[in-house]
């Protein structure tokens, strides 16, 4: 009975179980129930059948696949480092040959000559081409010119002494191969070899004589410290001064 409205119900036992007609039932639960029973029968498959395989479970590529993936730096790397060692043979170089390459009196037979011989027609040189210079300012002063003593005149007068002293050892070295003064004390020019100096030796010879009368006879003074007492002109053409006497007997020795 109900307290309130005094009202007699039964109270009946619920069912085992309820059948609900699919009819009854919203569409919205329809749905789920759908879905629901689609996802049980896809967990009851297989996984060949339910799902593709994973590229991160599938097996390891072989090592050459690898291999050509990776950059080339990550190659050289991974891979050992190895020590290669070249062994380059290097020929000795022979420096004997420019040692000895120096120009130098090659016969014992025809010696340099001594300085002492050598100074004193040096001396006679000197005093030929002074002379030679004294008389061509007298000839000058004959002629009716006069001779000052500025700076300027003094400039003239070492660049005409300079002159007469290249024309008095080109000429005599180019036509008779020595001076006067190496005449008149008996000395001749050869070639290193020993034999007669040819037209390019008495060439460069002259040219020596230039240089070393241009630094102030530095080249004369050069035999005191050269090896074989030998001066510039005897340097740079390959000749030197002997007393010894030039003839065929002592060529052919």
């Amino acid at each position: 009975m109900c307290p309130f409205c005094e009202a007699h119900f039964t109270v009946s036992q619920p069912p085992s179980s309820v059948s609900v007609s699919s009819s009854d039932e919203p569409e919205w639960r329809r749905e789920v129930a759908r879905r629901l029973e689609v996802y049980r029968s896809r967990r009851h498959e297989t996984p060949a059948e339910s799902q593709s395989v994973l590229s991160f479970a599938s097996e390891p590529p072989p090592l050459a696949v690898i291999t050509t993936a990776v950059a080339p730096r990550t190659i050289a790397r991974i891979r050992p480092t190895q020590h290669v060692e070249i062994h380059v043979s290097q020929p000795q170089l022979d420096f004997s040959v420019v040692e000895t390459h120096r120009a130098c009196p090659a016969t014992a037979s025809l010696p340099v000559a001594d300085l002492s011989t050598r100074r004193l027609a040096g001396l006679l040189d000197a005093t030929a081409v002074f002379g030679v210079f004294a008389g061509f300012l007298a000839m000058f002063r004959s002629l009716g010119g006069q001779l000052g003593f500025l700076k300027i005149n003094f400039a003239i007068y070492a660049a005409i002494f300079f002159l007469i002293y290249i024309l008095y050892f080109g000429l005599f070295t180019l036509l008779s191969g020595t001076t006067l003064g190496m005449q008149m004390r008996g000395l001749s020019v050869v070639a290193m070899d020993g034999g007669l100096p040819d037209t390019r030796h008495l060439v460069w010879r002259s040219v020596g004589y230039f240089l070393s009368g241009g630094t102030l006879l530095l080249g004369f003074l050069w035999a005191l410290w050269d090896e074989d007492h030998l001066t510039w002109q005897d340097r740079i053409s390959h000749t030197y001064v002997t007393s010894a006497a030039v003839d065929e007997h002592s060529l052919d020795s």
